[in-house]
C-alpha cells in the first residue's frame, strides 16, 4: 500500500507539475517578446533577434503540450508520458542553446553598441539609421553615442545642433542651433544608457531559463517515476 500511495502521489504531483508548467510556457512567450522589442528597438541588433524567437517558440510548444502531460497523468498512458518527458528533455536543449546564444550576445554588447552608435551618427541621412536613432533617443532620454557632442562634427546637420530627437520637448527644429542648450536638450549618451538596459533584460531572461529548466527537469523526473510505477503494474488510482 505503501507504494501504490506513492506512486498515486506522484499522478498527482505530475498533473500539478502540468499547471506550472503551463505558466512557464506562458511566462517564456511573454518573456521571448519583451526580449525581442528590446533587440529590435536597433538596427544593428536585429541580427540577435533568434534568441528572443527561440524562447517565444519554445514557449507555445511548452504552452500547448502541458495538455497533452495532464492528459497522460490522468489517464496513466505510459506512452503520453514517454512522449512528455522526451519532448521535455528536447525543450531543455533548445533552452541550452538560447542560454549560450545570450551569453555569447551579454559579453559582446559593449563593443557592438559603440560600433552600431558610430555607424548610425555617421549614416544618420539613411532612413533606417535615422529612425533607430530617434527612437532609442527619445526612449531612453538621451543624446549620441557618448554625449551630446558627439553631433558636434555632424555632417547631416546645421552647426551647432543636435536631432530633433535629442530636445526635451520634441518639435520641428528643436535641435537647430541647440548643441550647446544644456537646459533645452539630453546631454548623457546613449551608449552606456542602453547597456545597462539590454544587460538588465539578457540578465532576467537568464534567471527565468534557470527557473523554468528547474521545472522541467523536475518534470522529466516525476514522468520517469510514474512510468516505472505504471510498467510495474503498480495501482495508482
Amino acid at each position: 500500500m505503501a507504494v501504490e500511495g506513492g506512486a498515486k502521489c506522484i499522478k498527482y504531483l505530475l498533473f500539478f507539475f502540468n499547471f506550472i508548467f503551463w505558466l512557464c510556457g506562458l511566462a517564456l512567450i511573454v518573456v521571448g517578446v519583451l526580449a525581442k522589442v528590446s533587440i529590435n528597438t536597433t538596427a544593428f541588433l536585429k541580427g540577435y533577434s533568434g534568441s528572443p524567437l527561440v524562447l517565444i517558440v519554445v514557449g507555445v510548444i511548452i504552452f500547448f503540450i502541458a495538455f497533452f502531460g495532464c492528459c497522460g497523468a490522468w489517464k496513466e498512458n505510459q506512452c503520453m508520458i514517454s512522449m512528455f518527458a522526451v519532448i521535455l528533455s528536447l525543450i531543455i536543449i533548445i533552452e541550452i542553446g538560447a542560454a549560450i546564444a545570450g551569453y555569447v550576445l551579454r559579453g559582446n554588447l559593449t563593443d557592438l553598441l559603440n560600433k552600431g552608435f558610430d555607424v548610425m551618427i555617421a549614416g544618420y541621412n539613411e532612413t533606417e539609421n535615422r529612425d533607430s536613432l530617434d527612437t532609442i533617443q527619445q526612449q531612453f532620454k538621451c543624446c549620441g553615442r557618448n554625449s551630446s557632442s558627439d553631433w558636434m562634427n555632424s555632417k547631416f546637420l546645421a552647426p551647432s545642433s543636435v536631432p530633433d530627437s535629442c530636445c526635451k520637448n520634441v518639435t520641428k527644429d528643436c535641435g537647430k542651433g541647440a548643441l550647446q542648450e544644456t537646459s533645452k536638450i539630453y546631454t548623457d549618451g546613449c551608449q552606456p544608457i542602453l547597456d545597462k538596459f539590454l544587460k538588465q533584460n539578457i540578465l532576467w531572461i537568464a534567471v527565468a531559463a534557470l527557473v523554468i529548466a528547474f521545472v522541467q527537469i523536475t518534470g522529466i523526473v516525476l514522468s520517469c517515476i510514474l512510468m516505472r510505477a505504471i510498467r510495474s503494474g503498480y495501482e495508482v488510482m
